[in-house]
């Protein structure tokens, strides 16, 4: 009998020690992370005031953002109106979906855009902007090039075409 009391006893010890080491990391796990938004930011419905929570600027998306998903993980997927064209730097290619993983000042695993480059359309895979910087970097592979930050303050409009001059190129 002294025996079961000892190992029920012993039981309820590890239980019980087992249960505060859950809950004391759901409470760590609680805490706030300086270098990640809170989760009440996935309530924002606009997805370019999203951006700059995560120190990005409001205008690497289009204006004709539909609707958006972003997981706790920060893996997103953007739903546009249609797809379209901006002119940046150069002319860039926006697909209906676009997918990626948000983290505080980069974009990576990006899916969906795309980059005009002398007469080849490249690949966009990601996007970083240092804290206090006036540039954002953007990825095609292991390539990169930075881009000034100012021509992303504001949201460009979206364009069905793509004309530059008299020239132009139907949607892909």
């Amino acid at each position: 009998m002294a025996s079961s009391i000892t190992q029920i006893s012993l039981f309820l010890l590890l239980l019980t020690l087992f249960s505060e080491t859950q809950l004391s990391q759901s409470l760590r796990d609680l805490k706030p992370n300086p270098n990640r938004p809170s989760t009440s930011l996935q309530s924002i419905t606009d997805v370019h005031d999203l951006l700059p929570k995560y120190g990005l600027p409001r205008g690497l998306l289009p204006d004709n953002v539909r609707s958006y998903t972003l997981s706790d993980d920060g893996t997103f997927e953007i739903y546009l109106e249609n797809p379209c064209y901006v002119h940046f730097d150069q002319l860039v290619y926006y697909d209906k979906n676009i997918k990626g993983k948000l983290s505080f000042g980069s974009v990576s695993d990006v899916s969906g855009i795309q980059a005009k480059k002398l007469f080849i359309w490249v690949t966009v895979t990601g996007m970083h902007m240092e804290q206090g910087s006036d540039s954002v970097e953007f990825y095609v592979g292991a390539l990169s090039e930075k881009l000034p930050a100012k021509q992303f303050e504001d949201i460009p409009v979206c364009k069905s075409k793509a004309c530059r001059g008299g020239a132009s190129v139907e949607s892909m």
